[in-house]
């Protein structure tokens, strides 16, 4: 089974090895998708995981359970046309960084191969 996670990393947690522990304590395989962790700061990981049903959800109890923040990506990005002003708030959100904002045209787009859903 896959699930693909966004996790938040605290100041106090952004130094723990997750992809490390994930293996060697609960055999999940994690691919890295997007990081942005650096020591002592706030950070987050868009993360694939890989494995049996429970052994995913202990893992990410386990990470609960160590005040990391998980949040379940479970949806298609898409763009609605009708609503968009072009504006890059999202784009700063996006995990995959599917969604940018064109310096010259000042218009969003979205790269569907770097989608993660």
């Amino acid at each position: 089974m896959k699930k693909r996670v966004t996790l938040t990393f605290s100041r106090e947690t952004s130094q723990m090895p997750v992809t490390y522990l994930l293996a060697r304590d609960f055999n999940v395989a994690a691919n890295i998708i997007r990081a942005q962790v650096a020591p002592n700061r706030v950070g987050t990981l868009v993360l694939e995981l890989s494995g049996e049903i429970d052994e995913l959800n202990d893992s990410l109890d386990w990470l609960r359970s160590r005040q990391v923040q998980v949040s379940l990506v479970s949806q298609e990005i898409t763009v609605d046309a009708d609503v968009c002003v072009h504006c890059g708030l999202c784009t700063g959100v996006c995990p995959t960084e599917a969604l940018k904002l064109d310096p010259k045209t000042a218009k969003l787009s979205f790269t569907r191969s770097r989608r993660v859903w």
